[in-house]
């Protein structure tokens, strides 16, 4: 692991794996970059992997203030700058994470071979924003346990719950994020819906979605997928934090899209 100031925060970074290719991983909101520790192994013998805890999650910086889906692209952009990543590389994400890397890759199409998102989070609907901004001031006034047990039920149901030791890990990583932060990154999501953007995507894109995710189901996403030009859809059969719930689909699912790209 490391450490490095870029575009204004610190952020915690890791690069394994060597290869012709980058692939770069996004984790999900609550997430940290060890979201990918049961993905990464399949990915890194062909390519060089790089995961990162965003803004105001994990190791990285807190968040302050208002945050931008700008602010999480360009924190991307800085990073592989200063990591040395000058080509074009493949991302994959979770929720936020997925939308970041949507984001990154319509503001940068130049640097971007591919996409995997899972779940893809870019905004809330116009009935749920009400219900966001209430959750993120529930969370400012009691901490993640104010919000632990409805959100915990929904993200992470009994039916992936495949391994008690990875769900006893998640809860208690996901309980000690930084409230201010994951406020934040609540009140983003309800104040800037970056949807339309999607058809303006122009690299080859895979979108998944899990079987058992009430929060972005097969039927949210495949719409999605249609919004962007040329863009595959594959459900899986997980839930919402997918690379912790089922890490072999996931690992499957973006090792053998970014193969069929030569990636």
């Amino acid at each position: 692991m490391n450490w490095i100031e870029v575009n204004g925060t610190s952020l915690r970074y890791d690069v394994q794996g060597s290869g012709k290719s980058t692939l770069v991983l996004v984790h999900e909101m609550g997430g940290t970059l060890e979201s990918w520790d049961q993905v990464v192994p399949a990915l890194t013998h062909v390519r060089q992997v790089l995961r990162y805890d965003t803004r105001g999650a994990g190791q990285s910086e807190k968040i302050g203030g208002p945050v931008t889906w700008t602010d999480m692209a360009e924190d991307l952009k800085a990073l592989l700058d200063a990591v040395g990543i000058t080509g074009r590389v493949a991302l994959a994400g979770i929720a936020v994470g997925a939308a970041i890397a949507a984001h990154f890759a319509v503001r940068y199409p130049e640097r971007v071979a591919a996409l995997v998102l899972h779940g893809p989070a870019p905004g809330v609907a116009a009935d749920r924003r009400q219900a966001t901004l209430e959750r993120a001031a529930a969370v400012e006034a009691g901490g993640m346990r104010a919000i632990a047990e409805a959100s915990i039920a929904a993200s992470y149901p009994p039916v992936v719950r495949n391994d008690p030791e990875e769900f006893r890990k998640f809860r208690a990583r996901w309980l000690a994020n930084d409230p201010q932060s994951f406020a934040a990154i609540n009140r983003m999501l309800a104040t800037e819906d970056i949807t339309p953007e999607l058809v303006r995507i122009a690299c080859p894109t895979l979108l998944t979605a899990g079987r058992h995710d009430p929060l972005r189901p097969p039927a949210v996403i495949e719409p999605m997928a249609r919004l962007i030009p040329g863009a595959e859809f594959l459900e899986l059969n997980s839930g919402h934090f997918a690379s912790i719930q089922t890490p072999g689909l996931v690992s499957q699912a973006i090792h053998g899209f970014l193969s069929a790209q030569g990636l």
